[in-house]
């Protein structure tokens, strides 16, 4: 489990947030804040596991609380203080897109900016984070107001991949970006190395390549197949690119992927010998 920051910092940090849901900091009632609120449904008795299932311990459950609340429980809400998540989803937005930015940057180096827009805009989407949210059961344990409630809020792709990031935003808040960072990284790494190791729809090795002997002063990268394997319903292709004195192969089941791969080994070779 990841400890929280100190609390004073968080205050400082959130001055407009509430104590612990239902009471203030010297533990006297705090009118407005719907005490029972947190604990509805999925969090009824079972917060140590809903934070267990996230990997984080609130020191202030009241970022969490507001993580929670819909803006369709807000406006229901008689209280004058309870909180909706639009801002937390503002900044979760800002977090998940720096960390996620980041991990790209650093996993594919070689990668044009082109290339890692792509990635990221297929990370941060809609559905991608509807899936973590779902992940997490976060549309079991959501403040819906009424309304949201009766149409199917709890399902919706919009309505959990704003709230993934607004429990991302809640745990920056609480305990900074380290904990935040954490979080993103269990959330996507395996989408990441998917990604790494199979999907070449994001990575266009074969330009980053040409790029790189451009910007090195070296003649452009020469493909040639060097060995087709296997019968014609089910080939593979092997071939090798050279790049000054590197030589690489790939293979894959088209040419094209098999180039792509080559390009892949020449890069990673490249970076090897002579650094990035």
């Amino acid at each position: 489990m990841v400890s929280p920051a100190a609390a004073q910092r968080d205050a400082a940090r959130d001055p407009a947030a509430t104590a612990i849901p239902g009471h203030s900091g010297d533990g006297a009632s705090d009118p407005g804040v719907v005490t029972e609120a947190l604990y509805s449904r999925g969090l009824d008795g079972d917060l140590p596991d809903f934070e267990k299932r996230i990997g984080y311990v609130f020191g202030r459950r009241d970022y969490l609380r507001r993580a929670l609340t819909h803006k369709s429980y807000s406006h229901e809400a008689k209280e004058d203080n309870v909180r909706h998540n639009e801002t937390y989803e503002f900044l979760g937005d800002a977090v998940l897109g720096f960390v996620i930015g980041d991990l790209l940057f650093q996993h594919f180096p070689h990668l044009d900016e082109g290339a890692l827009s792509k990635m990221k805009a297929y990370l941060v989407s809609a559905p991608s984070l509807a899936s973590k949210a779902r992940t997490y059961d976060l549309g079991e344990v959501i403040l819906l107001g009424v309304g949201e409630e009766k149409t199917g809020g709890r399902q919706k792709d919009s309505l959990l991949a704003n709230l993934f990031e607004a429990l991302i935003a809640a745990i920056y808040l609480d305990g900074g970006i380290h904990s935040a960072r954490q979080l993103i990284e269990r959330a996507f790494s395996e989408d990441i190395r998917r990604i790494d190791q199979q999907d070449l729809l994001f990575q266009d090795y074969k330009t980053a390549l040409q790029e790189l002997a451009q910007a090195r002063g070296l003649l452009l990268p020469d493909y040639n197949v060097v060995a087709e394997v296997g019968p014609d319903h089910d080939k593979t292709f092997i071939i090798e690119v050279k790049l000054g004195s590197l030589t690489a192969r790939g293979e894959g089941s088209s040419k094209k992927e098999a180039q792509q791969q080559a390009a892949k080994q020449a890069l990673s070779e490249f970076s090897g010998r002579y650094g990035s």
